[in-house]
């Protein structure tokens, strides 16, 4: 017994004797003085200096336009991809360089291309969206299509295929317009490369795509949602009744009331809000939708569709036409 307590407090001293190593993150004095020095020093001098990709030795301006159409599997014409990311600014840039050396190189800009994209998706995006869209009028087609046409989406798109580098810009970074024309101009390009059903699965796979989890019912404001929806009701005939269902907090700055519409003694739709109008506003909201097809629990937009599709606008309804 003596022995055992002997050994154990032997081993308590050793344990004790031993030396533990702790992992602390030093950091000298002298370095955020440094890092702010010479921030403040690249900030007088005008910022930090971005160089394009195509100042390096290492480009080859040839190999980058091949991989650029390899990873999009699509097939380009070379000239016509080249002119695609060929910029009006780089135009103007390289002719004032050849008048001082007084040499003359015809070259060609992207605006035409531009134009031809943009009205080939103005055009294929417009047909795509009445197909996945049967019910939904004319007005908000259209203000589906420019949100997908405007800069915002378009720059995004064009930036994350890998055009910031390649484009032949005057000015770098290239701004979110010259991104958006880019794109336009390789539509274009590959209209004029592979056809029309080829570019028109081109658009749908890297445009109408942004539409994913997205709702569709945000791209068109609608001014007056009940005077709207008392008007299509009094085409079927029908009368509508909105009904106070619920209400909790009154008087209260937490209030919040239920209003129910009721066609033909049923329940078409239900909302709610801090006063009895906008929840009457908000339940006219949600039975347009319905009407619409466009609920929250609507079907996902199908965006495997083929081809183009043929136009229904003659038989779509027009809210402004009525």
């Amino acid at each position: 017994m003596a022995f055992v307590k002997r050994l154990s407090t032997l081993l308590t001293r050793t344990r004790l004797s031993i030396p533990i190593n702790t992992q602390s993150r030093k950091i000298h004095r002298w370095v955020s003085p440094t890092l702010i020095e010479l921030k403040y020093r690249e900030k007088k001098q005008g910022g930090k200096v971005f160089n394009p990709r195509n100042q390096f030795l290492e480009w080859n301006l040839e190999a980058e336009l091949y991989a650029f159409g390899k990873r999009l599997n699509e097939e380009f014409d070379s000239d016509l991809l080249l002119q695609a990311f060929t910029d009006r600014s780089y135009v103007i840039k390289e002719e004032m360089k050849q008048k001082e050396m007084e040499f003359d190189l015809k070259m060609k800009d992207n605006r035409e291309l531009v134009k031809e994209g943009e009205q080939f998706m103005e055009e294929y995006i417009k047909l795509y969206l009445e197909t996945v869209l049967p019910k939904f009028p004319m007005e908000g087609i259209v203000g589906i299509k420019n949100h997908l046409m405007s800069e915002s989406v378009l720059s995004n798109v064009s930036l994350y295929l890998g055009t910031k580098d390649i484009i032949l810009a005057a000015e770098y970074p290239v701004d979110h317009q010259t991104l958006a024309n880019t794109f336009k101009a390789i539509v274009g390009a590959l209209l004029k490369s592979s056809g029309e059903e080829q570019t028109a699965h081109f658009v749908r796979d890297f445009v109408i795509t942004q539409l994913q989890g997205q709702d569709v019912n945000e791209y068109w404001h609608i001014e007056d949602p009940w005077t709207m929806l008392t008007e299509l009701i009094a085409k079927t005939g029908s009368e509508l009744e909105p009904r106070l269902i619920g209400e909790v907090g009154k008087n209260t700055l937490l209030a919040c009331y239920r209003v129910g519409l009721y066609l033909d003694k049923k329940m078409l739709s239900s909302g709610f809000g801090e006063t009895v109008a906008i929840a009457k506003e908000m339940a006219a909201r949600e039975a347009l939708k319905k009407i619409f097809g466009t609920e929250d629990t609507m079907h996902p937009i199908n965006f495997k569709l083929n081809g183009i599709p043929k136009s229904t606008s003659d038989l779509r309804y027009k809210i402004s036409a009525n």
